[in-house]
């Protein structure tokens, strides 16, 4: 029998030993080689030096001799012919060929039903660091208290009281008005510091005040937006672009607020962004998530980029009515009244849709308001004013009851206008 730890040898001595007693111990030595003896030390799977896998000479599927094969190059360890699983179990120390493993399917990365979640979730990321908010100072009310004083005095000597109760449930009974499709209204400037996110942020939390339908306030100005902390949010995850590749046709409301950031008043918010530099919105994304939302939310907020950005552009086309925040400055009037007139060459409805909005960011504007909002209203856009207000002027969490009573009556004044016009656009 051959001695697996020095084969050479046991070929050397049945060359010695002739051809005719080699024919008469074939079958037993192949026999013996085939089925060894339990407890026999076992003869290795292949020789060391040809690698793992590849059957030792004599022992191979084309024949029972027990003379070496002639050389033949080392075949790659997948087309040589494999050992019986049971006999590979005997050889704790012989190599094993290592099979082949079927690939695990990948997960697709989009929601494969409502509800679902995506493959990857973002992680929860505050609005303003905590030692960054610990350096603001308490919130001041909108106007000074001997004003209010003032105004309280003169409500109990005067007629005023019901006039401003007439006309705050006239104003309500047109916020309050039913929708058959979710209303769009888009706010934008034609640059930054004009107050567009506070005039938004004054809209959203004016409509969810009002109205008993879902508000959403969408912020479609991923470039460190401000609107999630005018509103007081703390902590923000799913973004626009994340939405867009999650939400389904066939998703509940239940499901679609699991992505948002919930408001005071049956509001949600949707950010931008997490605070990151140089996120952006693509425009695919913007109008998916316009289009899919719609149905849920009678009336939805979007805080723009400033003109004259793709998305900005498409969202004062797509939407029912628009907002133009503009510096009560002269600069701002001035560069205002060409974007209107650019805006006249466009179908009429979006100019008679667009509703101007002049805010004082200084007690002292240094403008003729009257003179600026008949100049803006004679390319056929409709003007309010925001006056200043103490509160907003400071930045931070707009607190309602914080603002001074005329703004809160213009807010209102505006969302009403905004409404109505939103109402003559189907």
């Amino acid at each position: 029998m051959p001695n697996g730890d020095n084969w050479q040898s046991d070929v050397l001595r049945d060359l010695r030993g002739g051809a005719a007693q080699q024919q008469s111990a074939q079958g037993p030595a192949a026999q013996a080689q085939g089925t060894p003896a339990a407890g026999a030390p076992q003869p290795p799977q292949g020789d060391p030096a040809q690698g793992p896998g590849v059957p030792a000479q004599g022992q191979g599927g084309h024949g029972t001799s027990p003379y070496p094969a002639p050389y033949q190059p080392s075949a790659p360890a997948e087309a040589q012919p494999q050992a019986p699983q049971a006999y590979a179990a005997q050889q704790p120390h012989a190599p094993q060929p290592h099979a082949p493993q079927p690939r695990a399917p990948q997960a697709r990365p989009a929601a494969q039903g409502p509800g679902a979640r995506p493959a990857r979730t973002p992680d929860s990321r505050p609005v303003m660091d905590k030692t960054l908010a610990g350096a603001g100072l308490k919130p001041r009310h909108g106007e000074p208290f001997a004003t209010r004083a003032l105004r309280a005095a003169r409500r109990t000597v005067s007629s005023s009281a019901a006039r401003e109760v007439a006309e705050t449930t006239a104003t309500a009974e047109v916020l309050q008005q039913a929708v058959t499709t979710g209303r769009q209204i888009a706010v934008t400037s034609i640059r930054g510091g004009a107050g567009k996110s506070t005039i938004a942020a004054l809209l959203g939390t004016t409509y969810a005040h009002y109205r008993h339908d879902p508000v959403l306030l969408v912020e479609a100005d991923p470039a460190l937006g401000t609107l999630p902390l005018r509103l007081g949010a703390e902590t923000l995850r799913w973004t626009t672009g994340d939405v867009a590749g999650i939400v389904e046709p066939q998703m509940s409301l239940l499901d679609v607020t699991g992505y948002l950031v919930q408001l005071p008043d049956n509001a949600w918010l949707l950010p931008g962004s997490q605070g990151q530099i140089g996120a952006m919105l693509d425009l695919r994304s913007y109008e998916k998530v316009m289009v899919s939302l719609r149905r849920y939310f009678g009336v939805t907020v979007v805080d723009c980029e400033t003109l004259p950005a793709e998305v900005a552009r498409v969202a004062l086309s797509a939407s029912q009515a628009r907002v133009l925040a503009v510096p009560a400055t002269l600069e701002g009037v001035s560069s205002t009244y060409a974007v209107l007139e650019w805006m006249r060459g466009l179908p009429r409805h979006v100019i008679a849709g667009t509703v101007v909005v002049l805010t004082e960011t200084v007690p002292h504007s240094g403008l003729d308001l009257d003179k600026a909002a008949e100049k803006l209203k004679a390319t056929g856009a409709s003007v309010q004013v925001l006056p200043y207000d103490r509160h907003l002027a400071a930045g931070g969490v707009i607190r309602t009851e914080l603002l001074a009573q005329p703004t809160r009556l213009a807010a209102t004044r505006l969302a009403a206008q905004v409404f109505e016009l939103s109402q003559q656009r189907r």
